[in-house]
């Protein structure tokens, strides 16, 4: 039986919904005839994701997000690597991923942001390449708000800016034709071609998509490896070619039992949003003491904390939040390397590796493509 398809009010149109099944489609069959066709696939746990995936078709049963998240070593990551998927998948993004992509490349002109918008990324700045990189740019809210649950998120305008001047259409428009998405992303932020595949530490967004999506999502690490021979950063002419006959390696992990990887940290976050907003609203109280008692209740209930924003310095940028954060994504980095141990065939990470001043020394670095001055790998961040 297929699944039971949400109010057509509930829906984008037509024309969108269409456009957007092409793009993903097509991309999801050139992807999958590259890889199946000029190439060795060796994929693990695929199965075991399919059936997830298959769970999750019908929007109105999914009980939480799906957060998936991997190592990055080729530009050809995303999209190629979700060929390995049947393509009775690739034209049904409502069940397929959404994802960062960085500001200056896929949003840089107007068809770019609209192929790229119906490809499902949300455009991500990057502090090498823009003043609005960081960590609490819109574009973290929108991923947050589609791991959510309708029903704790914030209505929707129809667009939302990350500059202040661009306008891109959000998702969140149609909450119950979004409920409990699909997010994947690269904590790297950027591609690593490390000899033996070893990970940078993680950027600490992915830390925000697991305390703050509401309810927590499913997280299932992934291990990738063989792309980067695909397409290696030292490459000659012609460059702008994939090479062909490697063997490329995908492992799906498990779901994750979260109280037991993250359910302390998680603990501790609530327990200082908790005392956070609590504050605020003390705050406020004191400074409406002129108001009626009716003012005064909605305006303190409205300091309450929105999925996906963090209105409290401290909550954004305060000791103990960057240290909960630092170790969530030191966490999440240790299931991905999990996955690859499993895998075999690989030395042990290093562990100072996890750590972001361990990388200290290429924040020198001015190049997009330069080799890393801890590692020696081949880092590009274009």
């Amino acid at each position: 039986m297929s699944p039971r398809a949400p109010p057509a009010a509930s829906k984008p149109s037509l024309s969108l919904r269409m456009k957007s099944s092409m793009i993903m489609g097509i991309t999801g069959l050139l992807g999958r005839s590259f890889l199946y066709g000029f190439n060795k696939v060796e994929a693990t746990g695929l199965s075991r994701f399919i059936e997830l995936l298959d769970s999750r078709q019908d929007p109105e049963k999914r009980q939480r997000g799906l957060l998936t998240v991997s190592n990055h070593v080729s530009v050809l990551d995303d999209p190629a690597v979700w060929g390995l998927l049947p393509l009775s998948y690739a034209f049904n993004p409502n069940n397929l991923r959404w994802t960062l992509g960085a500001h200056d490349i896929c949003f840089k002109n107007k068809f770019f942001a609209s192929f790229f918008t119906a490809g499902q990324v949300l455009p991500c700045h990057r502090a090498k390449h823009s003043q609005f990189a960081g960590l609490h740019q819109p574009a973290m809210t929108q991923a947050i708000r589609l791991l959510s649950s309708p029903s704790v998120t914030a209505s929707s305008p129809e667009t939302y800016t990350t500059t202040g001047t661009d306008s891109i259409p959000s998702p969140l428009t149609h909450p119950l034709y979004r409920k409990h998405s699909w997010v994947h992303v690269f904590p790297e932020g950027l591609v690593h071609q490390h000899p033996d595949v070893d990970l940078r530490y993680f950027k600490w967004g992915v830390a925000r998509l697991i305390l703050e999506a509401d309810p927590v999502p499913d997280i299932l690490p992934m291990f990738i490896d063989g792309t980067q021979r695909v397409m290696p950063e030292d490459r000659g002419f012609p460059r702008f070619l994939p090479r062909i006959g490697k063997t490329i390696r995908v492992s799906f992990g498990e779901v994750l039992d979260y109280d037991a990887v993250f359910g302390d940290l998680k603990h501790k976050w609530d327990a200082l949003v908790a005392r956070e907003t609590k504050k605020q609203q003390k705050g406020r109280f004191f400074g409406l003491l002129g108001n009626s008692a009716q003012t005064k209740t909605q305006e303190v209930e409205d300091t309450q904390q929105q999925v996906g924003e963090l209105t409290s310095e401290e909550l954004r940028y305060g000791k103990e939040a960057t240290e909960i954060r630092i170790e969530v994504a030191r966490r999440m980095r240790e299931e991905v390397l999990k996955v690859r141990r499993k895998l075999g065939g690989y030395k042990e990470s290093d562990p100072s590796f996890a750590f972001a001043e361990t990388w200290s020394p290429d924040k020198v670095e001015a190049a997009n493509k330069y080799k890393s001055r801890v590692d020696g790998s081949n880092i590009a961040q274009d």
